[in-house]
């Protein structure tokens, strides 16, 4: 039998420190969509239905965050048929849409759950997320983001939002948290152990 291969996947050792929290790790991750999820454009038919393109990288990397034992958190300030959709085909449990203070709403969504915001970590990309980003114990922004998100995160990206800027943060957190290697292993061994 072959020896599994290593990750391929690093970051430096401080940012993986910091991106761990305090504690036993970080325990959930708050991502908004318009410039995480997607690169922030919005496409308005004749007949104003919207529509977003999303990646399947950052869809995997939301469903590794559940195996992994992170919860993703969707807060978004808009609502659209397509978010919600693509949020149920993804699983995810918790999201809040078309919200105006994000970190008003945030509150009790984490107090539901049992969590604290030394717990949670939040990717944002514009001015309505900083609340989030400067209470959370570790702040995220995609390459594309505004300046001031960019100030206010720890890390940036290297992928832009909507072209696996969600991914890379979900390995981060992944990783930081000490759950990557073993998703990566079951996910080279087969069911028949090949």
């Amino acid at each position: 039998m072959a020896k599994p291969a290593a990750a391929a996947l690093s970051f430096p050792p401080e940012l993986l420190l910091r991106a761990q929290g305090s504690g036993l790790g970080l325990k959930a991750a708050i991502f908004d969509v318009d410039g995480c999820l997607t690169d922030g454009r919005i496409y308005i038919g004749e007949s104003g239905e919207q529509f977003k393109a999303f990646s399947t990288l950052d869809g995997q990397g939301l469903k590794l965050l559940v195996q992994g034992g992170i919860v993703p958190l969707i807060v978004t300030g808009r609502d659209s048929p397509a978010v919600r959709r693509r949020v149920a085909d993804l699983g995810l449990q918790h999201a809040l849409y078309g919200v105006h203070d994000k970190l008003a709403a945030a509150g009790p969504l984490l107090a539901s759950l049992g969590l604290d915001w030394a717990d949670v970590a939040a990717m944002g990309d514009d001015w309505p997320d900083l609340p989030l980003m400067q209470r959370a114990a570790f702040a995220c922004a995609p390459a594309n983001a505004h300046a001031e998100a960019k100030a206010l995160a720890q890390h940036v990206t290297v992928a832009g939002g909507g072209h696996g800027a969600a991914r890379e943060f979900c390995d981060l957190m992944l990783m930081a948290n000490g759950r990557y290697a073993s998703l990566l292993h079951g996910h080279l061994t087969t069911l028949d152990g090949a």
